[in-house]
């Protein structure tokens, strides 16, 4: 079982320590992206079904678990196989579901979970990939989704990024028009080949500049500055926040 990255144990740490478990929390490292149909184009549900089990089958990352060694005292990753699922009774590598909404209102609280539901994704489990599909008023009977519906690809930011995207984007446009998608995994470079040889890595130099950079900080201690509202005493997000625009 190989490493995770050093980023991935960043976020993986930070989901730990931010939040308090005995309350409401709020997720800070959900990725949706919101898509709607042009005008008089459809979409069929059953290609993207297909296309998108191409997908992520296609890519390591998009099935791939986080789970922390006690006796390395170090985060791994694996990657979860349809072997895996089977033995766990449960055959799917990420999750497809369907809604409907008739206002605002309603597609308002649906994106809204999207952002800051914390409970969307399984890291453990390697769940951190979810499709949401939207209609306007009632599931289509026609497998057609219509310029009034919406689709969601949502992911957790521990296994995908921004620049992921355009990737994911060309695959999945690939696989829904032709119905396959070439992989060859001898020849393709998977994101945990790159934690492992960061591992490998040699990190003193940069050490040595860290610390030489913060002699004298007191990182142990919260950072002094003029508020005019203090944090809680808890140290734990509330999710609150507020915005401000500038010219």
């Amino acid at each position: 079982m190989p490493p995770a990255s050093f980023a991935q144990a960043r976020i993986w740490l930070d989901e730990k320590i931010r939040f308090d478990p005995d309350k409401p929390q709020i997720a800070i490292y959900n990725m949706p992206f919101v898509y709607r149909l042009h005008s008089g184009h459809t979409l069929s549900t059953e290609q993207l079904r297909h296309a998108l089990h191409l997908t992520v089958n296609k890519h390591p990352s998009l099935h791939t678990s986080l789970h922390f060694d006690i006796q390395k005292n170090q985060l791994m990753q694996r990657v979860i196989t349809h072997e895996n699922k089977n033995y766990n009774n449960n055959n799917d590598m990420f999750s497809i579901i369907e809604t409907t909404y008739e206002t605002d209102e309603q597609l308002n609280k649906i994106l809204h979970d999207e952002t800051r539901n914390p409970h969307l994704f399984h890291l453990d489990q390697g769940l951190v990939f979810q499709c949401h599909i939207i209609y306007y008023k009632q599931i289509s009977s026609s497998d057609l989704l219509s310029d009034h519906d919406l689709l969601i690809f949502n992911f957790h930011h521990a296994l995908f990024d921004f620049p992921s995207m355009k990737v994911f984007h060309h695959d999945l446009n690939q696989a829904y028009t032709t119905s396959q998608l070439l992989y060859d995994d001898k020849t393709n470079l998977r994101y945990l080949d790159y934690a492992v040889i960061e591992q490998q890595m040699s990190m003193t130099g940069a050490s040595v500049f860290w610390l030489d950079a913060l002699c004298g900080c007191k990182l142990d201690q919260p950072l002094s500055l003029p508020f005019d509202r203090y944090r809680l005493s808890n140290e734990h997000r509330t999710g609150r926040g507020t915005t401000i625009s500038f010219d």
